[in-house]
């Protein structure tokens, strides 16, 4: 079911060029500002606005795409860690933020809404090469969750 009000629902956001895979229960989005190289988001497919209104079975399907997701950007990054954000108060639809954190990361200890900065917008050429380069590593298919990396 989609809310019509929503911008996931409806394909505004995320920028549907930023594409990188339709996973099972979510999309995987490379963000809209690389300051932090890697920067993905995985919207959920379906409209939800809190775990809890998952049933058991796509709470834990969802958090085996994650880390699935999670484990690729680390590795491709060489990501010292991986910061997971599920926020929703400014977009009410379950989404997480998986930012790799990389050894020459400007702030380590301070999360990245906090780090001021001007948004890194990759050209058109870059982003679309960056995404190309993601699918080619990307470990399963639209159907098959990304849980043996």
């Amino acid at each position: 079911m989609s809310t019509p009000a929503c911008k996931a629902c409806v394909g505004t956001w995320p920028d549907r060029s930023h594409l990188i895979a339709d996973c099972e229960l979510t999309r995987a989005y490379l963000h809209d500002d690389q300051f932090f190289p890697g920067w993905t988001v995985l919207v959920l497919k379906r409209h939800a606005t809190e775990l809890f209104h998952l049933s058991r079975d796509e709470r834990s399907r969802l958090m085996e795409e994650v880390s699935g997701v999670a484990a690729l950007l680390a590795q491709k990054w060489q990501a010292v860690k991986i910061n997971y954000e599920l926020l929703g108060n400014q977009l009410p639809h379950i989404h997480w933020h998986l930012i790799p954190r990389l050894p020459q990361d400007p702030a380590p200890l301070e999360p990245v809404w906090r780090i001021a900065h001007e948004p890194v917008r990759l050209a058109p050429d870059a982003l679309a090469s960056e995404i190309d380069r993601l699918r080619k590593i990307w470990p399963f298919h639209p159907n098959q969750s990304p849980v043996n990396l």
